[in-house]
């Protein structure tokens, strides 16, 4: 969510600032800082053998625009202030710079009125300078994007509205032309493309709120529940805000609304070949990204469509606002015409803001070679065995909030939850006789496979490496049924899979981690094979780490500020005192 802070020196200066850095960075650009102007540091020589083409607008829509200034896309790029389009001046020079008198120049414009303004009057001026000075016309050209379906009645033939925004579908725009235009293709040809991709590219948005302006702050705030669909891009109203739904809920109803569209319905009357764009409007992780991208890409093609590309990234934000956009662009029925626009998409292009993905056909790398050996397990019971996966389960369930509590002191809290639901799923296999209890060794890797799925995080692969020893050990003795298990023959293989364990981690007694209870159980239980004993040294070594320095740990980080003991630790006391009790 916005925070409303920023990493600002001077708002006046931030857009220029940040150009520079964009240039410093990136080796092929040039920046003009009078001008906020920025472009290929080859461009004397792309305008003798290609037509040119350049956008822009307000900043804060960061890779947009400069971010796809390089080759295979636009050659220049102009800024204006954040959110704000930059003046007819700023765009003037721009097209003065980048115009190619040989092969012509594309202009591409967002449909926002300023934009509309300040860039159609530089094209007028730059025309009139020409005519002034005695040359023909300038082979100029220009494309207004208007992917938006988000606006509810933009359109009022009696009003004269302004029409459709340009969202994140004008970096298709920019792909597709710059590609053309790259290619060697005439003005005419490159400006057919661009047409094409507007006139069949639609967008919505949605977002969980508003984002911060650096020197203005939030303009307005959504509630925890709240999520707003057709939210703009400079923080417009959209046309309904509702309660937060489900992810799998929310993109498949945006894939609707597009395809539900009068704009879309007009191109493609039914079921169609595609191509899906997955924008980060700024503040929405990647882990999130992943999910959107899934959901959509699963709708559209649920809804009878043919997914050809999909592209998935920060394209075109709102600054850092928290939400997403998805564009999709009806590729042409005709199979040739589709395939020369796919081999513009898959083109490379050289700029910061585009990642080339290649597309490549499928050789067999989804075969079952990463599978490895199939295992057949034989489930089976044994009373002692429930017992003891019984208690220890029962004790995880009471001692789970005193562990979370002491993991929310010193980590971040889920320590409790990560060991309830590996015990969980210990007692639910137990419970469903899925198990092969009658052979331990066998067991005890199958409760390891149980545990790597459930819990995952560090403890829950430290329990992992622990019981593939235990099992290991087990086996090397030749134990193949519970008869021939003793305390002590347990604690013996416990100690052997500690040096497993050690293998892979340099936690030892003393470093404030579950090691300081494991470790003392297993060798008291070797010496002595007595297990009240090897429970007492396990709780011995668990309270003692409330007075440990951590050493280990996501508790390294931390200050400690009170004494508590090692949640990891407190959590395998509880285990340990489930299976004891079990035995009493």
């Amino acid at each position: 969510m916005s925070t409303g802070k920023h990493f600002v020196t001077d708002p006046k200066t931030l857009v220029k600032d940040s150009l520079c850095g964009l240039a410093i960075a990136n080796p092929h650009l040039a920046f003009d800082e009078q001008q906020k102007v920025t472009f290929t540091k080859d461009l004397a020589l792309l305008r003798k053998k290609q037509a040119t083409l350049f956008c822009g607008g307000g900043s804060g829509h960061e890779p947009a625009h400069a971010g796809f200034v390089g080759h295979g896309m636009l050659t220049a790029a102009v800024s204006g202030h954040v959110f704000a389009s930059p003046t007819s001046s700023q765009v003037l020079s721009c097209l003065r710079r980048v115009y190619s008198e040989e092969h012509g120049t594309l202009v591409v414009i967002k449909n926002y009125t300023g934009d509309v303004l300040n860039f159609g009057r530089a094209v007028e001026r730059f025309k009139s300078e020409c005519v002034n000075h005695g040359k023909p016309l300038p082979k100029v050209a220009t494309v207004v994007v208007d992917d938006d379906v988000g606006v509810v009645n933009p359109n009022d033939d009696d009003e004269g509205g302004v029409g459709r925004r340009g969202l994140a579908g004008t970096v298709l725009v920019y792909k597709i032309a710059g590609a053309r235009a790259a290619s060697g293709g005439t003005l005419d040809q490159v400006k057919a493309d661009a047409e094409y991709v507007v006139s069949h590219t639609f967008t919505i948005g949605c977002a969980l709120n508003a984002a911060s302006v650096p020197g203005q702050g939030m303009p307005r705030s959504l509630k925890d529940n709240e999520i707003e669909i057709g939210m703009g891009i400079h923080n417009e109203p959209g046309f309904e805000t509702k309660e937060l739904q489900p992810a799998n809920v929310l993109v498949p109803g945006l894939v609707d609304h597009i395809i539900n569209s009068d704009q879309f319905k007009n191109v493609c009357s039914g079921t169609g070949r595609v191509l899906l764009l997955v924008n980060n409007l700024g503040a929405t992780s990647n882990l999130e990204m992943g999910l959107v991208t899934k959901l959509a890409a699963e709708a559209v093609q649920a809804r009878g469509f043919t997914l050809e590309r999909t592209f998935s990234g920060t394209y075109m934000t709102g600054l850092a606002m928290p939400g997403v956009s998805i564009s999709l662009l009806v590729l042409p029925e005709d199979e040739e015409k589709r395939n020369k626009l796919l081999t513009l998409v898959d083109q490379p292009a050289y700029c910061s803001g585009w990642i080339n993905y290649p597309h490549v056909e499928d050789a067999g790398s989804t075969d079952d070679s990463a599978k490895g050996p199939v295992v057949q397990i034989k489930p089976a019971s044994d009373a002692s065995w429930e017992k003891a996966i019984s208690e220890a389960y029962n004790k995880v369930v009471v001692e789970e909030p005193e562990v979370t509590h002491l993991d929310q002191l010193m980590g971040d809290g889920d320590c409790g939850q990560v060991l309830l639901s590996g015990a969980t799923a210990i007692h639910e296999a137990s419970k469903a006789t899925q198990l092969p209890l009658n052979d331990p060794p066998a067991a005890l890797a199958r409760i390891s496979s149980i545990v790597e799925d459930a819990m995952g995080g560090t403890s829950g692969i430290i329990y992992c490496l622990f019981l593939d020893g235990l099992a290991q050990q087990l086996r090397a003795l030749n134990v193949s049924d519970n008869n021939s298990l003793t305390p002590k023959i347990w604690g013996k293989a416990m100690v052997e899979a500690l040096d497993t364990l050690f293998q892979y981690t340099t936690a030892r007694a003393g470093h404030r981690t579950l090691i300081d209870a494991l470790q003392p159980f297993a060798q008291t239980l070797a010496d002595s094979g007595d297990l009240n004993a090897a429970l007492g040294a396990a709780i011995k070594g668990a309270n003692a780490t409330a007075k440990m320095q951590p050493k280990r740990g996501r508790a390294v980080y931390v200050q400690q500020k009170e004494s508590a003991a090692d949640a990891g630790a407190v959590g395998l006391v509880a285990v340990l005192k489930g299976i004891v009790a079990s035995f009493q």
